[in-house]
């Protein structure tokens, strides 16, 4: 058997104290005392605690007035597999569309790699060009620098 203290109690069935030490009084909760501790088991006295006797007491005396109506039950019935049907087309719907979506975004992936590789290839074109340039200016100065280098030799002897 599993002992609680009174503020345990409290939190697990949602009573405040004075509720609770009512139900003491009444004899309607088991209770002792260990270390100058009030402990009380939760496994009696739940219907009286979680249903006060109030309510209990409208519920009883209320009991042919709460009949409900078949025609009630069918309609409410008919309503929940009404909405039930709704919410798994929606669900349909939105799985529909999620693929459509999926399959968009697969194609526009594609296509951008596409053009990441035209990218790349267009690089390493530019890339090359560039270094036979380089070559071709290195010659260029190497060329006239020669040119100069006897121009001057020429026009100094």
């Amino acid at each position: 058997m599993t002992w609680m203290s009174d503020e345990e109690y409290c939190e697990l069935t949602g009573l405040d104290i004075s509720a609770v030490e009512e139900l003491i009084e009444r004899g309607k909760l088991t209770v002792k005392v260990e270390d100058g501790l009030r402990l009380i088991d939760p496994s009696k006295g739940t219907t009286e605690t979680i249903v006060p006797a109030k309510l209990a007491e409208i519920a009883q005396n209320n009991k042919h007035e709460m009949m409900v109506q078949p025609q009630f039950i069918e309609k409410t019935i008919g309503t929940i597999i009404n909405l039930h049907e709704k919410v798994l087309d929606a669900k349909d719907e939105t799985i529909e569309a999620v693929k459509v979506e999926n399959e968009f975004l697969r194609e526009a992936l594609n296509s951008l790699q596409e053009l990441y590789d035209e990218d790349r290839k267009t690089i390493a074109t530019l890339t090359e060009q560039l270094k036979l340039s380089q070559q071709e200016v290195e010659f260029m100065r190497r060329k006239y620098k020669l040119m100069w280098n006897k121009a001057i030799d020429e026009h100094t002897t």
